[in-house]
């Protein structure tokens, strides 16, 4: 039996022969781009931290916990020393700060002033229409919020065999160009939907991602998805299944092709096991120490720069990477 590791090296290495090349409108980055690709992980064979290079598992776990737990401002992460999503609260301030509305502050002020002032956090440290807010307080028109997350285990609880048992965060009211103007989410929702399914005791989850960084995003996103398998599982009385994880646009960036040939020039070692605390019995229960890792032996992490792309590209934001680009590269 192949490692299950081995169809992710596989894809990477597909991209490699057969990626086209598109630009980014906003950045300007180069990715090589495959359409329409699909990995399946098992969980009885191990959780899917890939091995050929390490993972930032506290990364992982406390992402997934702040998804959870309905969060949408970075101060909790910054709190935590997990920067992952640091760039995208500094743009929105950014752009007002070119337009003399706030005052001027470089992104590592910005950070530091995040981490220790609550009151400048609770003003510019919010990412609204994000992940934790779309699963867990989703706004209706009707002036309710829906909490997509917990109807699906209260749906599974008291129907296993439903196939409705899904959680968007794809609202096209405030995405893109088909938002009102100054309505647009300021972060490209990238991992968009997944559906939850019971069949013989066992909880599996498929991920639709129209969009994947395969070298950095898609570790981080397998670990994630695969993790919320477990706990939804475990919310819904079920052992886990499958994690399914479905790709549209999935490709590499230009920047990332020697990262990728030393990754997949490495041999895929044993996968770690994952022990969820037994007081986790519902989804509120969760918090991220209870996310136990054990047998956890990567080979060495290998860096490469993020890429932040998508969404409104604004002139001042393309202007500012610019100047970043041309910095690091003198």
């Amino acid at each position: 039996m192949a490692h299950p590791e081995q169809q992710y090296l596989d894809l990477m290495a597909d991209i490699l022969a057969h990626g086209e090349k598109q630009t980014d409108k906003g950045t300007g980055d180069v990715t090589y781009s495959v359409f329409g690709r699909q990995l399946r992980f098992d969980l009885a064979q191990g959780f899917p931290l890939l091995t050929t290079k390490k993972v930032y598992w506290k990364g992982v776990v406390q992402e997934l916990y702040w998804f959870l737990s309905g969060q949408s401002n970075i101060k909790y992460l910054v709190d935590n020393n997990v920067h992952i999503w640091d760039d995208y609260p500094y743009r929105i301030y950014h752009e007002k700060m070119a337009k003399g509305e706030l005052p001027e502050m470089t992104k590592e002020e910005f950070i530091a002033k995040i981490a220790g002032d609550a009151a400048f956090a609770k003003a510019h440290g919010e990412l609204p229409r994000i992940y934790g807010e779309m699963w867990r307080r989703w706004a209706a028109t009707d002036g309710r919020t829906i909490d997509q997350v917990q109807w699906v285990v209260d749906d599974l609880r008291k129907d296993p065999d439903a196939h409705n048992a899904m959680v968007t965060s794809w609202n096209p009211e405030y995405l893109y160009e088909m938002a009102a103007p100054g309505r647009a989410a300021r972060f490209p929702i990238c991992h968009n939907m997944y559906q939850a399914n019971v069949k013989n005791g066992k909880l599996s989850l498929q991920l639709y991602q129209r969009s994947a960084d395969i070298f950095l995003g898609v570790p981080f996103n397998i670990a994630s998805y695969a993790l919320l398998t477990i706990i939804l599982a475990r919310a819904t009385g079920n052992e886990p299944g499958e994690f399914v994880h479905t790709f549209g646009d999935v490709h590499i960036y230009e920047n990332h092709m020697a990262a990728v040939k030393e990754q997949l020039s490495r041999e895929p070692k044993p996968l770690p096991t994952l022990a969820l605390d037994p007081s986790v019995k519902g989804i509120d229960d969760f918090r991220p120490e209870h996310a136990v890792l054990s047998g956890y032996d990567p080979h060495p992490a290998i860096k490469a720069e993020l890429s932040v792309s998508g969404g409104i590209a604004t002139a001042d934001w393309t202007e500012y990477l610019s100047k970043k680009k041309t910095e690091n590269a003198g």
